[in-house]
């Protein structure tokens, strides 16, 4: 598990795997580290969706299977039009945002931003104790070592100072990877969409949820 050592508002945070300990520095930045921070790739490999279903023995909640695909393929979520980090004060007021950047030896490698007190946003519901992990992203020479869990927690720990009881998070059935580390990180999904996406119509939005303990 991660050990976090608080230094003002930086973290110095040291986890481990089966091999290798790494330690990374999670710090808030301005806004002005977005173009550093669009800098850090997105993508993904597509090779596996998850199928999604209504529980029987416990209404209001999914059960996800993972279904191979017979030819994968990479997704960038900065490419679609609008949703690249360089493109988000066009859209929304960024003035409550928080921006983390993730450090190994000086180099960023990975971030994550967190949308609150968001009029345009949708997804906040237009509720102040609620928060929005609107992006998160690590380098792929840094995954798996722990670099998203402490971002995760660092962006928790930001809302909570902040009065929010939830934390709110989108992602599609696409990207089973990143459901799966919700899932870890203590998320429950919530509600799903199977129409949310018109241009890509075999695309599920999924909605996460994490409770925050006061």
């Amino acid at each position: 598990m991660p050990q976090f050592l608080k230094a003002n508002e930086n973290h110095i945070c040291q986890y481990s795997d089966v091999s290798s300990t790494t330690r990374a520095l999670v710090a808030e930045e301005p806004l002005t580290v977005l173009p550093e921070y669009a800098r850090i790739p997105i993508v993904f490999t597509v090779d596996r969706v998850l199928d999604v279903a209504a529980r029987d023995d416990n209404p209001g909640r999914f059960a996800l299977s993972e279904r191979r695909l017979d030819v994968p393929y990479d997704k960038d979520y900065d490419r679609i039009a609008g949703q690249g980090p360089l493109e988000w004060a066009r859209r929304f007021d960024l003035s409550k945002w928080a921006f983390f950047t993730a450090r190994l030896a000086d180099r960023i490698v990975g971030g994550a931003s967190v949308a609150f007190d968001t009029p345009q946003l949708t997804l906040v519901e237009e509720r102040r104790d609620l928060a929005v992990l609107w992006d998160i992203r690590v380098a792929p020479s840094a995954r798996r070592q722990g670099v998203g869990t402490a971002l995760f927690e660092t962006a928790e720990a930001w809302a909570r100072r902040r009065g929010c009881r939830e934390l709110e998070i989108e992602t599609q059935n696409t990207n089973a990877q990143a459901c799966r580390f919700y899932e870890r990180q203590g998320c429950e999904l919530r509600a799903v969409h199977r129409a949310a996406y018109p241009a890509l119509p075999d695309e599920i939005q999924l909605l996460w949820s994490k409770q925050i303990p006061r």
